[in-house]
């Protein structure tokens, strides 16, 4: 019997240059609209971060002032905003929150955890309650700058500044039963900032973005790990001149994107072209100072960033590369008072949401969405079945849709590729008998989507 496999759905950025001139439209014609109330947390919140889950809603992680400094995840249900668990759910102090979605759809929470000297914690929410994912304080010493991120896989890893290891950059994942390092501890050449992690979505390899502090005080630099060792993408120190607020995101093709705060702190944007490090658009293209950046990728491939923004009163502003310029989306300065944190995202029909520390209600955390035309930004995402599942020699892959342009991989649970094919008619056949038995994770990338799930092969 034909069995549904993908019900999960993750929507990645892609750039298609008719897309791009068919979404553009005057940014000034559409406003930010609150999710829910203002100021909706208890008290005062501070490292807010945003994130989707795979159905869409939106979820906020951050430093709970009303729980001793304590974490606390709270999502929107369509009409108020809900605690994920208790609020408050880290054994204590809880600094540099990031939020991010497992494969199969489960939040977890990294943080630097001031019960544990300030080394990392990572906690999942199992349906009941926020539990520890491995041991809590798993780092050989004190951690800054936390990111963390998914595997294809389903493995989480994460990136931070490794106080132990002079300050330099160390990532580390989840193997099932402990947290290891990737690569060696400490890899970067010399001290590290503001440390960020992503995985490409093509080789599903980890590349973490940082100031690298050996370089001009501190110009970008990005690193990936290639299975053996952490070299880096393109030059060393890339930017013009020192950084802060680093930023990294992949669009479905596999190219790097970095924002940052530039040395007249400005934002900047720059992306990898295969060979070379290119701005995107001018540099310093902000009106002014600004703080807080966060960048994401639309739908469509538009590099956006969030940042607080000096010249409009330390409020927030969102702008976004329409291919040309970078534009305001709606108005700058849009958020009724001064904001810390800014934290961009997308939720899958391409809306942008931000989420801060809103000064103006008593430094309680606020989220904006940006109402655009209804049809901007929509996605068609392909239909995919597998069957069967599991199997002993061979799949077949059906998709519902048009297929033109869609490869296949197949990944091994520890992230290597065994397999690739192109896609070019509604069924595919692939021979797996010469797999060894076990889980595999099956990934679909089209112009618009990539589609991840899991088979056994018996």
């Amino acid at each position: 019997m034909k069995k549904i496999f993908y019900t999960l759905i993750l929507l990645l950025p892609f750039q298609s240059q008719a897309q791009l001139n068919q979404d553009k439209y005057s940014p000034l014609d559409y406003a930010w609209q609150n999710v829910g109330n203002e100021g909706f947390s208890d008290a005062l919140v501070s490292s807010v971060s945003l994130a989707f889950s795979p159905t869409g809603q939106p979820y906020v992680a951050y430093m709970d002032g009303a729980h001793s400094s304590k974490a606390t995840v709270m999502k929107f249900d369509g009409t108020n905003w809900l605690s994920v668990g208790n609020a408050g759910f880290s054994a204590a102090t809880a600094n540099a929150t990031c939020l991010a979605f497992s494969p199969s759809g489960q939040p977890y929470v990294a943080y630097d955890d001031y019960g544990n000297s300030d080394k990392v914690t990572v906690m999942k929410f199992d349906g009941t309650s926020w539990v520890n994912v491995g041991n809590a304080g798993f780092s050989a010493g004190e951690a800054d700058w936390i990111s963390l991120a998914f595997s294809l896989a389903g493995e989480p890893y994460v990136a931070y500044v490794d106080l132990a290891n002079s300050y330099k950059a160390t990532v580390m994942k989840f193997n099932g039963t402990n947290w290891v390092n990737v690569g060696n501890a400490g890899f970067s050449v010399g001290e590290a900032n503001c440390t960020s992690l992503a995985f490409n979505p093509n080789d599903d390899q980890p590349y973490v973005a940082f100031a690298d502090g050996t370089i001009g005080g501190g110009k970008a630099s990005v690193m990936k790990y290639n299975g053996m060792n952490w070299t880096y993408v393109g030059n060393s120190g890339f930017s013009a001149g020192w950084t802060y607020f680093v930023n990294l995101a992949f669009n479905t093709s596999g190219q790097p994107f970095v924002a940052y705060q530039d040395y007249q702190v400005s934002a900047s944007v720059m992306k990898f072209d295969g060979t070379n490090w290119v701005n995107v658009g001018n540099a310093d293209f902000s009106a002014g100072h600004a703080d807080y950046i966060s960048l994401a990728l639309s739908p469509t491939g538009q590099p956006c960033v969030a940042y607080e923004d000096y010249e409009n009163e330390y409020r927030a502003t969102v702008m976004e590369f329409d291919g040309t310029n970078w534009v305001n989306v709606g108005n700058a300065g849009f958020s009724t008072g001064e904001v810390w944190f800014t934290s961009l995202a997308f939720n899958p029909s391409g809306q942008p949401y931000v989420a801060y520390t809103d000064f103006s209600n008593s430094q309680k955390a606020t989220v904006k969405y940006y109402n655009a035309p209804a049809g901007v930004h929509e996605l068609a995402p392909l239909q995919v079945s597998i069957y069967p599942n599991p199997a002993t020699d061979k799949i077949a892959i059906e998709i519902s849709g048009n297929p033109k342009q869609s490869s296949l991989s197949i990944v091994n649970i520890e992230g290597q590729q065994l397999l690739t094919r192109q896609i070019t008619e509604p069924q595919t056949q692939i021979d797996i008998s010469n797999l060894p038995s076990g889980v595999y994770f099956v990934r679909v990338i089209s112009e618009r989507t990539v589609e991840v799930g899991k088979i056994i092969k018996e």
